[in-house]
């Protein structure tokens, strides 16, 4: 009921703007606006055309977007929309014609088809039109706008997967953990504390060595997951069982640096850990995958886990291979595959490519926004003379076509400004370089 409502009072307001600019006209063209009478007589049949015909297209604009979404905008949705537009209004139009002279002036059917002209159509048709055109372009600026939110979200989410792989490369509590462990060995067995410490600088030294490169064979990894649960297993002393193939298929093979620890770490962070309920990891090549399962056993814990660590590691094979990463888990076990690459894989992301792809992207962003601001620039071109043509036989004695004409034409303006990316008061490219110019200030 409040939704219709609403709809109610939003077309009884664009029916009082259009009475007015109406009257406007009126005004100017004959000197006169007529009795209060005739004023709210013809109020009441202007507020009667504009709620119907607004509630005629509304919903099949709605439909039309809800339906095509993102390519709402495409020329032939568009014009589909528009041919359905107006159909819809010839339809109302109509309707409104019947209701008016056969029921509420009860007018004979058949005496009032005989008499109805084109002409009776003409001036609520072309208003009609005129406020759905207007309709149409706020909606494609909202668009526009909307676009650019998604595109800037788009961006930071790419730039947060990004940081997310470099910060998650190794937990900093397995660092904290790691030198509690040390300190301890170091009073009970000096020994074991300085293999520990030789262990621990080899996984640093790792890191640090590979956190740059985008893939490593599969060979180096295994060896790093072997060294990394070396340590796991000197804090967890016997709770954790660990299991890997004692052969590799093709130990030239590649994979993503560090993903091996990123996952044992997130085995070790999300299950219990302790003698009674041990943790048993293994990890196995398996259908051209790598696949790390561990037996589950939950920690109870206060906050359920963000899925940073999974979302991490699949936003980064996401850069390198359409091969998805398969995460399966039940309440025996969790597992997840990560695709052994080739050894002579070639990158799908490397700078150059990228750059080329984002370049492509704009480029034809870019052409996409030409065609569309030329097919509306035509439309209105060849509209234009059929306004006067209206206007010229309707013999109405004031050029009221201008109207239309002048509202369409900065419709027309606005299209350009944003096409061109011209702002009439700062300047073209105005925005980029406010948005550069802060982006400097950061940094």
């Amino acid at each position: 009921m409040k939704f219709i409502l609403k709809e109610f009072g939003k077309a009884f307001f664009i029916g009082v703007l259009i009475y007015l600019v109406l009257m406007a006209i009126t005004y100017i063209s004959i000197g006169t606006l007529g009795t209060a009478r005739e004023l709210l007589v013809n109020f009441g049949y202007n507020q009667l055309y504009s709620v119907v015909l607004y509630l005629v297209n509304v919903p099949l604009f709605r439909y039309f977007v809800k339906t095509h979404k993102g390519d709402f905008f495409k020329i032939q949705n568009l014009l589909k929309s528009f041919f359905g537009a107006i159909l819809s209004t010839i339809t109302g139009l109509f309707v409104l014609q019947v209701f008016l002279h056969v029921i509420i002036e009860g007018e004979d059917f058949f005496k009032f088809l005989s008499e109805q002209k084109i002409d009776y159509y003409y001036v609520a048709f072309i208003i009609a039109m005129v406020v759905s055109m207007i309709f149409y372009i706020t909606h494609y600026y909202r668009f526009k706008q909307e676009n650019k939110v998604t595109e800037q979200k788009i961006i930071a989410g790419t730039a947060s997967a990004k940081f997310d792989a470099l910060k998650n490369q190794l937990d900093p509590h397995f660092l904290f953990n790691s030198l509690n462990v040390l300190t301890s060995l170091i009073e009970e067995n000096p020994e074991a504390a300085t293999r520990f410490t030789t262990s621990l600088s080899k996984v640093y030294r790792y890191v640090l060595e590979q956190k740059n490169k985008k893939l490593v064979t599969l060979e180096e990894e295994m060896d790093f997951a072997e060294l990394y649960m070396s340590l796991l297993a000197v804090r967890f002393e016997d709770s954790i069982v660990f299991t890997k193939p004692s052969k590799l298929e093709n130990p030239k093979a590649k994979v993503v640096p560090l993903s091996l620890q990123l996952l044992l770490e997130n085995a070790v962070k999300h299950n219990q850990v302790m003698s009674s309920k041990k943790l048993h990891i293994t990890i196995s090549e398996e259908n051209g995958n790598l696949v790390v399962t561990n037996n589950s056993q939950p920690k109870q814990v206060l906050r359920e886990s963000t899925g940073v660590g999974l979302r991490n590691i699949r936003d980064r094979y996401a850069l390198l291979t359409k091969r998805p990463v398969i995460i399966n888990g039940n309440r025996k076990e969790f597992s997840i595959a990560i695709p052994i690459l080739g050894e002579n894989i070639q990158i799908m992301n490397t700078t150059d490519s990228f750059i080329s792809e984002k370049k492509y992207k704009l480029a034809k962003k870019r052409v996409e926004k030409l065609k569309g601001f030329y097919i509306h620039l035509v439309i209105y071109i060849l509209f234009a003379p059929v306004f006067i043509y209206l206007n010229y036989i309707s013999q109405a004695g004031f050029p009221w076509a201008l109207f239309p004409i002048v509202g369409w034409g900065i419709g027309v303006m606005g299209h350009a400004v944003e096409t061109f990316n011209y702002n009439p008061f700062f300047g073209k490219d105005w925005e980029e370089r406010k948005i550069r110019d802060l982006m400097d200030k950061d940094e």
